[in-house]
């Protein structure tokens, strides 16, 4: 049941994510382009499984993306509210396929299920 959940909450963090982006007329190519940055951060594994846990959840969680959102919209700044949605719908997008925060024992091993 909380998989599901997480899945659900993902898909609808994806779309609304999605919808927000293009009805505000943001180019497809820029998000196409950014829409898998988060997923350098694995790049953290290569130091070990703390690391590569710590960089890739830093990179997977709602607090920096979200903070983006607010700063832009405080300072009306379109390059960041850009980012913003579309590092959120990357999240959201992984979270609706089952992948989760890591746990530093394994990649595999996420708050939402065993890989």
């Amino acid at each position: 049941m909380n998989k599901k959940l997480i899945q659900l909450e993902g898909m609808i963090v994806m779309i609304l994510g999605i919808y927000i982006y293009f009805t505000s007329g943001y180019s497809w190519w820029i998000f196409l382009l950014l829409l898998f940055v988060p997923d350098i951060f694995m790049a953290g594994y290569m130091f070990g499984s703390k690391a590569g846990a710590y960089l890739y959840n830093v990179s997977h969680t709602f607090i920096a993306p979200l903070l983006l959102l607010l700063v832009s919209m405080m300072f009306s700044m379109d390059s960041l509210l850009m980012v913003g949605l579309i590092w959120m719908v990357h999240i959201g997008m992984d979270r609706m396929m089952g992948y989760g925060l890591k746990y530093k024992t394994h990649f595999k091993d996420t708050h939402i299920q065993r890989l």
